[in-house]
């Protein structure tokens, strides 16, 4: 169980008791109504039958912000089959991809179709509790897949914490990294570029435990739960870093820090960070661990 404690400090100071839910849908229909803003991930389909053959019926189906395909299984308090039952249903997912295509087609349009990134399908598995057997499983596994305690606070407060995350695309990314700094090293400043990708991945993957990475063609995002960093390819003289911060609670700096919120860009976030040095980087961290702890 979880070691965090809630107060309540509005006229003195009173513990706000942790429970689970009476039930798991309560968990099911609180988290499928709110996804995006929790989760980061958008939602397609709940209780989605996997047909007479595998005769099952997948919790949630959705599709996170860089494009791969999640599913999500709910458990009330702790049960030892949630990540075999996630299991079975991520290979089912594998095996019918054109029918998950259609189903974003429908419920999101075309466009989101063409972004669906096969290279690394999601499980998430939210429940009250899990074992040390669990998280020791994941961790074997050469899938993405988050194990995510909940409890409820009072009748109004909801909280979700990440127990275990790993990543299967992470030899996948190292691969690719490696062919990209071959294809920018060409360039005249490009060297000095690569350089410095690797010092702010470093960075990023330093934040803290369950870092993820994954490879877009636009960019690599850098996620907990949600991103909190997106990291485009270099640029002859700069690299642009977007995170997760409102732009209003910073003091911004011309040619170091813009507002995006109304403009197109790859990745997400509204703050674009403009790094040329590696001072840029060191100036950069507290915005870096700001977009990491609101992810």
């Amino acid at each position: 169980m979880s070691g965090l404690k809630l107060f309540n400090t509005k006229g003195g100071v009173t513990e706000v008791m942790p429970r689970l839910a009476d039930v798991e849908a309560d968990v099911q229909s609180l988290v499928e109504a709110h996804m995006e803003t929790l989760l980061g991930v958008r939602f397609l389909a709940g209780e989605y039958s996997t047909g007479p053959v595998h005769g099952g019926r997948i919790d949630s189906l959705g599709l996170d912000e860089n494009g791969s395909p999640v599913i999500v299984e709910y458990k009330r308090g702790v049960d030892v089959g949630v990540i075999h039952q996630g299991l079975f249903y991520l290979a089912w997912l594998m095996d019918h991809r054109a029918e998950f295509e259609r189903l974003v087609r429908d419920r999101l349009g075309a466009a989101a179709t063409c972004q669906v990134l096969w290279s690394g399908p999601r499980l998430i598995c939210i429940a009250g509790d899990f074992t040390r057997y669990d998280v020791h499983a994941v961790r074997e596994h050469r899938r993405s897949i988050d194990l995510v305690r909940y409890r409820l606070f009072g009748s109004d407060l909801l909280g979700l914490e990440t127990v275990a995350s790993v990543s299967s695309g992470m030899q996948v990314a190292r691969r690719r990294r490696r062919k990209a700094v071959a294809r920018v090293a060409a360039d005249v400043q490009g060297a000095a570029m690569v350089e410095l990708a690797g010092a702010v991945d470093e960075v990023l993957l330093g934040l803290g435990d369950g870092v993820n990475r994954v490879e877009r063609k636009q960019y690599r995002a850098y996620q907990r739960l949600r991103n909190f960093a997106c990291l485009c390819p270099p640029q002859r003289s700069k690299l642009l870093v977007y995170l997760k911060v409102d732009p209003r609670n910073v003091d911004l700096v011309p040619g170091f820090t813009r507002d995006v919120s109304g403009l197109g860009h790859h990745g997400t976030g509204d703050l674009e960070v403009q790094l040329r040095t590696p001072r840029d980087v060191e100036r950069a961290h507290d915005l870096f661990r700001a977009s990491y702890a609101a992810a």
